[in-house]
C-alpha cells in the first residue's frame, strides 16, 4: 500500500472510495455481489462500505482515500474466507489468571509449610471446614486425655464415681466425671473458659493441672489463628477489585492527528483509590534474530490520560490512551492486520485503598476480537445542576460511537502525511496562520488628534 490508506467512515452511508493517483479515468470495481472480489471483501467490511462510488483521479492525493498500486498483490487479509482469529486468554475479563500449574515436586509439603496463606487462598468451604474441624478435633483430643487421667487415677471405678465419693472418702482429679461424655464437656469448658462450676480440677493430680493450662493455651492459639484467617479472607484487597471497572472493548481512533489505542477505567465506590496507576502489556509471539520463537513475549505499552502520565487522580472514569507512534509495537499494524494478528493486551490498575490502606490490583485483558477500530468512547460525566455535583452515567461506560478513522497503520499514515504539503499536526497548521493587514492599509491616514473648545477629538 502506497500513497494513502482507507478511511473507516463513521457515517451510516459512508462509502469506501477508490481512485488512482496517476490515471485520469476512474477505476471501475466489481458490482456483482456474487463475484469473488465482493465475497472476499464482505468478510472484512460492513455492508455500508460495499457501496462503491468511483472518484475521478485528478492527480492530487487526499487523506481518507485508498490508492491501490497497479499490479500489487492482494493483502493477506483479503484472502477468501479470512476471519478474525481469537487468542487464548492469559488474563480473564474478571482479572483471574488463566494459568494451570502442573508437575510440581513436593507440592503438598510446600503448601502445608505456608498453611496460613493456603487457607486464605482456599475457597470458603474449605476454610470453614478447617475452622470447624480444628475446634472439634481439639475438644476430642483433650477429652481423651482427661478420660485417660481419670481412668489411670481410678476415678471411673464404680465405688469412686461422684455419688459414692463422699461415702468412700475419694478425692478425684476432676469433680463430677462419670464417663467420656463428661470428659468431653469438661474439655469444652476448659478450652473456652466457660466454667459452669459443676466440673472443676482438684489438687490431687498434678498432671491434670498441667493439661488444664496446656489446653487453655492451645485453645487461645487456635482461636487467634482461625479468626485471623477468616478476617484476612473477608478483608482481602481482591474484593475491592469487584468495584473497579474496565471497559468491555478497547477502541482505536485518531486523537490530535495520531492513531491511539484507548480503553476506559472506572471506580464504583465513593472511597477513592489513592496513588492509582495503570499499566498495559502486550503479549504476543516474537522471533529473535537467532530464530528462537518467544510465544508469550511481553512488551510494555506507554499510557497516559488527559495529558498526564499513568498516575491518576481517580475521581471519575478516565480513558487511558496509548499513542501509536514509532515507539509503539502497533506502529505497523493496520485494521486488516488486527483481523489476522493474535495478541492480548493485559491492563493492570494498582493503588491503595483509602479506607483500609491496603494495596489492591485489578486486572483485565483485550484480545483482537475486543478491539473496535474506528470507534470512540462517548462522554459520561456531566454536571447536575439540581444535585450540585458531577454525575457519572455508568450506563454509558461501554458505549462507543463510530468516527472517521483511517484503516491503514500509523506507519503508513505518517508516510502519507509526510509526502503532503499540508501537515496534519496542529503545530504545523499554526505555522501557516498569518495575520494580514487589510489591502492598502499603509495608504490610510494615521490617527489625528484635534482640540476644539477644550475637548480632544481623535480622527481615525
Amino acid at each position: 500500500m502506497t500513497g494513502g490508506c482507507p478511511l473507516r467512515d463513521g457515517g451510516a452511508d459512508g462509502p469506501l472510495r477508490v481512485s488512482r493517483a496517476h490515471d485520469a479515468a476512474p477505476v471501475t470495481m466489481h458490482h456483482d455481489p456474487e463475484s469473488p472480489t465482493c465475497r472476499e471483501e464482505t468478510q472484512l467490511l460492513p455492508d455500508e462500505w460495499l457501496k462503491v462510488k468511483p472518484v475521478a483521479g485528478n492527480g492530487n492525493l487526499s487523506p481518507g482515500v485508498y490508492y491501490p498500486t497497479t499490479g500489487s498483490k492482494r493483502s493477506r487479509s483479503h484472502r477468501h474466507g479470512a476471519t478474525r482469529r481469537a487468542r487464548r486468554r492469559a488474563i480473564l475479563k474478571n482479572g483471574e489468571c488463566n494459568i494451570l500449574k502442573s508437575k510440581i515436586s513436593q507440592r503438598r509439603l510446600r503448601f502445608l509449610q505456608d498453611m496460613f496463606t493456603t487457607l486464605v487462598d482456599a475457597q470458603w468451604r474449605w476454610t470453614l471446614l478447617v475452622f470447624t474441624l480444628s475446634f472439634i478435633l481439639s475438644w476430642l483430643g483433650f477429652a481423651l486425655i482427661w478420660w485417660l487421667i481419670a481412668f489411670t487415677h481410678g476415678d471411673l471405678e464404680i465405688d469412686h464415681l461422684p455419688p459414692m465419693q463422699e461415702a468412700s472418702n475419694w478425692k478425684p482429679c476432676v469433680f463430677n466425671i462419670y464417663d467420656f461424655t463428661s470428659c468431653f464437656l469438661f474439655s469444652i469448658e476448659t478450652q473456652h473458659t466457660i466454667g459452669y462450676g459443676s466440673r472443676t480440677t482438684t489438687e490431687e493430680c498434678p498432671e491434670a493441672i498441667f493439661i488444664m493450662c496446656l489446653q487453655s493455651i492451645v485453645g487461645v492459639m487456635i482461636q487467634a489463628f482461625m479468626v485471623g484467617i477468616v478476617f484476612a479472607k473477608m478483608t482481602r484487597p481482591k474484593h475491592r477489585t469487584q468495584t473497579l471497572l474496565f471497559s468491555k472493548y478497547a477502541v482505536v481512533c485518531q486523537r490530535d492527528g495520531e492513531l491511539c489505542l484507548m480503553f476506559r477505567v472506572g471506580d464504583l465506590r465513593k472511597s477513592h483509590i489513592i496513588g492509582a496507576s495503570v499499566r498495559a502489556q502486550l503479549i504476543r509471539s516474537r522471533t529473535t534474530k537467532e530464530g528462537e520463537v518467544l510465544s508469550h513475549y511481553q512488551t510494555e505499552l506507554e499510557l497516559n490520560a488527559d495529558g498526564c502520565d499513568s498516575n491518576l487522580f481517580f475521581i471519575w472514569p478516565i480513558t487511558m490512551v496509548h499513542k501509536i507512534n514509532a515507539d509503539s509495537p502497533f506502529y505497523g499494524v493496520s485494521a486488516a492486520d488486527v483481523l489476522q494478528e493474535r495478541f492480548e493486551i493485559v491492563v493492570i490498575l494498582e493503588g491503595t485503598i483509602e479506607s483500609t490502606g491496603q494495596t489492591t490490583q485489578a486486572r483485565s485483558s483485550y484480545t483482537t476480537s475486543e478491539i473496535m477500530w474506528g470507534h470512540r468512547f462517548v462522554p459520561l460525566v456531566t454536571y447536575n445542576r439540581e444535585r450540585q455535583g458531577y454525575e457519572v452515567d455508568y450506563s454509558k461506560f461501554d458505549e462507543t460511537s463510530q468516527v472517521d478513522t483511517p484503516l491503514c497503520s500509523a506507519k503508513e499514515l505518517d508516510e502519507f502525511y509526510g509526502s503532503q504539503g499540508d501537515r496534519r499536526s496542529i503545530e504545523s497548521g499554526e505555522q501557516h496562520l498569518m495575520l494580514k493587514m487589510p489591502p492598502h492599509a499603509h495608504d490610510q491616514q494615521e490617527p489625528k488628534a484635534e482640540q476644539k473648545d477644550g475637548d480632544f477629538t481623535v480622527t481615525l
